[in-house]
């Protein structure tokens, strides 16, 4: 079956969606996305990641291009047009077409939105999950609104790009004091020597991700220690687990960092206790 994309107002097959070379997406960067996994058929989270699609539209001056109502329906209907059951449907909201100008269009144009939709196999993220990951460490020269979820991931895709060609699975980005902010699409966690569950508070350093958010409520309820601090890539070095959450990636050890094993080198009990844990507090709708 031909997958089916959602382009302004329009359902197409995949291989024919496009936009305007002058959408300001295309030229600047100019517009936000979000990454939701669906299950079973159903959103994961729809409600937190749509409060968090108007946050990042607020931030950066961009009207909502319709209803969350309606919205809510053009995600769903591209779900299942593409008939995923497990998998990930995407959204991205830009200020719209316009001639290329750094100014905002004036008057305003319609903002674009592209919806699309993929299957993807459980099992290959638990046969991760089961091995662990590995990163590296890399300088962070992002701009200082990474809390607000726009396109402009270059730094992220050369990051990631380090990861990959260095053996990788994640690269980290580390700060001028030596502290961890986050992933290149990841959150980052470590668990101490005494147990103590750690994660960079979710100021404007990091973006605060949903499965973050999730994962802080299982945390809670298995009666861990938290603590919301930066932490040094030392720490991370002599942590007696590491992980990573996402959308995609739920709670996913990390075994190693830059080359180093991390503990004895395998998954650890409360990064695998959070992952599977982490869809009996996620909002599933039915």
């Amino acid at each position: 079956m031909s997958r089916i994309a959602y382009v302004n107002g329009l359902y197409v097959p995949h291989a024919d969606a496009v936009v305007h070379v002058e959408d300001r997406g295309y030229q600047f960067a100019d517009g936000v996305y979000e990454v939701c996994e669906v299950r079973g058929g159903h959103m994961v989270d729809e409600r937190r990641h749509m409060e968090r699609l108007v946050r990042s539209l607020d931030a950066i001056h961009i009207a909502m291009p319709m209803s969350l109502a309606a919205l809510g329906f053009v995600l769903r209907e591209t779900i299942r047009r593409n008939r995923v059951r497990n998998g990930f449907v995407y959204l991205q909201i830009t200020r719209g077409v316009a001639r290329r100008d750094h100014y905002f269009p004036v008057p305003e144009v319609p903002p674009s939105i592209v919806v699309t939709a993929r299957a993807a196999d459980p099992a290959k993220g638990e046969a991760v999950a089961a091995q662990g990951i590995a990163v590296i460490t890399v300088p962070d020269n992002r701009w200082e609104r990474v809390d607000i979820k726009t396109t402009g991931l270059l730094p992220n895709v050369l990051a990631k790009e380090a990861a990959k060609q260095a053996g990788a699975r994640e690269a980290w980005f580390v700060d001028a004091s030596g502290h961890v902010t986050e992933g290149g699409s990841t959150n980052a966690w470590i668990v101490t020597g005494e147990g103590r569950l750690v994660t960079r508070p979710a100021e404007s350093g990091i973006l605060r991700g949903i499965t973050r958010t999730v994962m802080l409520e299982v945390a809670q309820k298995l009666q861990l220690r938290v603590e919301e601090r930066a932490f040094t890539v030392a720490e991370a070095l002599a942590a007696r687990e590491a992980f990573v959450t996402s959308a995609t990636n739920f709670a996913t050890p990390v075994v190693r960092i830059d080359g180093q094993a991390i503990g004895d080198g395998t998954p650890g009990p409360v990064a695998r206790a959070l992952r599977e844990n982490y869809h009996k507090s996620a909002e599933i709708a039915r």
